[in-house]
């Protein structure tokens, strides 16, 4: 896979953040070095967050994201705002845009980016527009009111961009702590035996996306993946000259696969590996236990990353809620929430059965999780709980928390 092809989810999500018309949009063509954002004098011409995919050197695969002012107004205004909020809990570096019009604002969004622990870069916008005086009090302004050292960039005439593009660089999150797909639970050398059911979920000629960057990452980690259908499953495993160190399955097949696994080999799905990879594992595996606690009155959430018309069978809009209304009542209450729609409220849920995330960067996956545990309620996803439905939990292995 090169660098082009890196799933927008597993890129760095830089947000620029600031006032209408501060120059956001002109800043985005300047660091990328394309007229790609549409640039007008209309304050409010970006209206929903874009996204553009690009290379930055030093840091390789990354999404810069051009967001509505923060001071929006009016009814389309607010939903503009709400927006700007929602691409803030993707960001992993912020760029705060200052443009000499006060500060107040611009501090409240550094400190809402501190306090997540977000990286933030404050940026002196249009500096062109501004006398040399203008620009030392705006400068000083920005310092005592943040404690940051802005940096002074013209959009028109490309003064101060590549100083912005070093801090950029230096101000990024260092991937290295970052964990990995499967962690600890494979190294060079292991075969490890991936279980695929080609359903109607994955299209004929491809692979889902979670399959593709397992596989990825068992080549790149030198250990030799062997991948077999569900109905070739015996073959496969009668074929390799030694038991597999690993086996992973799709979490709707764990009833099947589980009683043909070699005694001593692990075993665990892709859901559950993304469960490491994106979000919290202890905090999935604590939610899982809260199926136990269900009942006919309780009310569930169901949550989707993809955006996906539901297909016949589909894991999260019928397969899950069948096994859970056969368990706990027919009379159970299930609401369902696609793409980045969330509710505002949790409260009213006993629980949220979340997906892998795999069209989610680990940092909005986190904030998902963060707002549930504020809101009281336990979270969990489609593998492990599926794995909790089959019985199973106690016997998968879960990703260690790295």
């Amino acid at each position: 896979m090169s660098l082009n092809d890196t799933p927008r989810s597993e890129r760095l999500h830089i947000g620029l953040f600031g006032r209408r018309n501060s120059g956001k949009s002109s800043l985005v063509n300047a660091v990328t070095g394309q007229n790609w954002a549409i640039v007008s004098s209309v304050p409010g011409t970006t209206a929903d967050p874009v996204y553009k995919a690009m290379e930055i050197h030093g840091i390789g695969p990354a999404v810069l994201i051009d967001t509505a002012g923060f001071d929006d107004t009016g009814e389309l205004g607010g939903l503009r705002v709400e927006k700007t909020r929602e691409a803030a809990e993707r960001t992993d570096l912020a760029l705060i845009l200052f443009s000499g019009r006060g500060c107040s604002e611009e501090v409240s969004w550094i400190e809402f980016f501190r306090s997540r622990r977000v990286p933030v870069i404050a940026v002196l916008s249009r500096i062109d527009e501004m006398t040399p005086d203008e620009r030392e009090r705006a400068l000083k302004a920005i310092k005592n009111a943040s404690g940051l050292d802005a940096v002074p960039v013209s959009a028109k005439t490309g003064e101060g961009v590549a100083e912005l593009r070093e801090q950029i660089i230096r101000k990024a999150p260092d991937d290295s702590s970052e964990p990995s797909i499967t962690g600890s639970l494979c190294r060079g050398g292991d075969t490890v035996l991936l279980v695929m059911p080609q359903d109607i979920q994955a299209p004929k000629g491809r692979l889902i996306l979670p399959q593709v960057q397992v596989i990825r990452e068992l080549l790149d980690k030198k250990c030799i993946p062997v991948c077999v259908t569900t109905d070739r499953l015996d073959t496969a495993l009668a074929a390799l000259r030694e038991p597999p160190a690993l086996v992973i399955v799709d979490s709707q097949t764990f009833g099947a696969v589980y009683p043909k696994i070699p005694k001593g080999v692990r075993l665990t799905s892709f859901s559950i590996l993304f469960a490491g990879f994106k979000g919290d594992i202890s905090a999935f595996a604590a939610g899982a236990r809260a199926l136990e606690r269900l009942t006919e009155n309780s009310r569930v959430l169901i949550a989707e990353a993809c955006t996906h018309v539901p297909l016949e069978e589909d894991i999260g809009r019928v397969k899950i809620p069948r096994l859970l209304r056969a368990r706990f009542g027919k009379g159970l209450t299930i609401d369902f929430t696609r793409g980045v729609d969330f509710p505002e409220n949790l409260s009213r849920y006993s629980l949220i059965i979340h997906c892998g995330a795999c069209m989610f960067n680990r940092r909005f996956m986190m904030s998902r999780i963060a707002r549930a545990e504020a809101a009281g309620v336990p979270i969990t996803n489609y593998g492990i709980a599926l794995a909790q439905l089959n019985g199973i939990l106690d016997k998968v292995t879960l990703v260690p928390q790295q």
